[in-house]
């Protein structure tokens, strides 16, 4: 993939992300900051998805520790232990928010 198609996709997922968060009407301000997507919660949490250019990953920081996701056969998949983005992005919101979340990629 060339690195302008991997910054399209990763844009149009991290505008995915931001309205799946409006639609599930968690309380979040979203800011995208070039490659980095913040979402704060109003409890103080924050969740932190960044693209790594290079390395075309998706990353994401959150308190539960750190996670790098590659595609892979069209799914995002995390480098340890193969778990999914959308999954992880789902469990580690769902933790901030303190409600049930779920993102699909």
């Amino acid at each position: 993939m060339t690195e302008s198609d991997f910054l399209d996709l990763t844009d149009r997922i991290f505008r995915r992300i931001e309205d799946a968060l409006e639609e599930a009407g968690l309380d979040t301000d979203c800011l995208i900051s070039g490659n980095v997507l913040e979402i704060e919660f109003d409890n103080g949490a924050k969740i932190v998805v960044n693209r790594h250019v290079p390395n075309q990953e998706l990353w994401i920081a959150a308190k539960s520790g750190g996670f790098h996701f590659a595609l892979r056969d069209g799914q995002w998949l995390a480098a340890r232990d193969g778990a999914e983005f959308g999954a992880t992005l789902s469990q580690v919101v769902s933790t901030a928010a303190g409600e049930a979340f779920r993102f699909v990629v």
